[in-house]
């Protein structure tokens, strides 16, 4: 690699990162709930996200599966509303179907993962995302043509931010690249609890990108902060 590079080998986060995981949410709970006859609010649809991320903090927190999570957040939004759900597991097969067929980039981030490794950067994903959504989503979105490996929590025995994820990572990495050095490991992604804190429990520095934030506060785990993907080349 090129001496003059701080980083060599990149970790993306996807949801929130590179992909714009709201719109996604948002197309296919609306197309999913349609279809066993109920009409998606946004009133609803804010209550489903504030339940799935609860859910999602509870599996980071090791509290829960990810078996449990996939039904259990939609069971809860069900009782909420008294929506009556006949087959809950074909519905769960439809949602992840639909939310692999959706997506939205964030800012320009094909454009800036090609010319990252143009320039010769390692990049990979990190996700706790399901397998066969984030595989075939990264397919659709051009984004798998830049990375040289999917991580996706499910394959690697344990989620971010558990430092047994990053072990696995950076064991399938170092396979291919025997002189991999954390010290060259830069992830970057929005989420503090998952990624940031993901990083430093992994000894690697961290990059959180949170668009639209005016709060210069420095954030524990935090190394750099990004409000705009195009600043990855000043930090890398």
């Amino acid at each position: 690699m090129n001496p003059k590079k701080r980083y060599c080998y990149l970790l993306w986060d996807v949801d929130g990162t590179l992909l714009d995981f709201d719109y996604s949410m948002r197309v296919s709970l609306i197309k999913s709930l349609k279809k066993i006859g109920v009409t998606a609010t946004d009133e609803m649809i804010d209550r489903y996200s504030q339940i799935n991320n609860g859910w999602w903090k509870r599996l980071e927190l090791g509290e829960v599966t990810k078996a449990q999570l996939l039904p259990g957040r939609f069971m809860d939004l069900f009782a909420e509303y008294g929506i009556e759900c006949p087959d809950l597991k074909a519905f769960l097969q439809d949602f992840q179907r639909n939310l692999g067929c959706k997506y939205k980039h964030m800012e320009n981030s094909p454009q800036i993962c090609q010319k990252l490794r143009d320039m010769g950067y390692h990049q990979f994903v990190v996700t706790n995302g399901v397998t066969v959504t984030q595989e075939n989503k990264l397919k659709l979105s051009g984004l798998t043509e830049f990375m040289e490996a999917l991580f996706i929590s499910e394959q690697m025995g344990a989620p971010k931010p558990h430092k047994e994820f990053f072990d696995a990572c950076f064991k399938a990495i170092r396979e291919k690249y025997p002189d991999f050095d954390l010290s060259e490991v830069l992830i970057i992604g929005d989420s503090l609890s998952s990624d940031m804190k993901g990083g430093a429990n992994a000894g690697i520095d961290t990059c959180y990108y949170c668009p639209g934030s005016d709060s210069e506060d420095i954030q524990p785990d935090v190394t750099y902060k990004i409000k705009s993907l195009t600043e990855i080349f000043e930090v890398v």
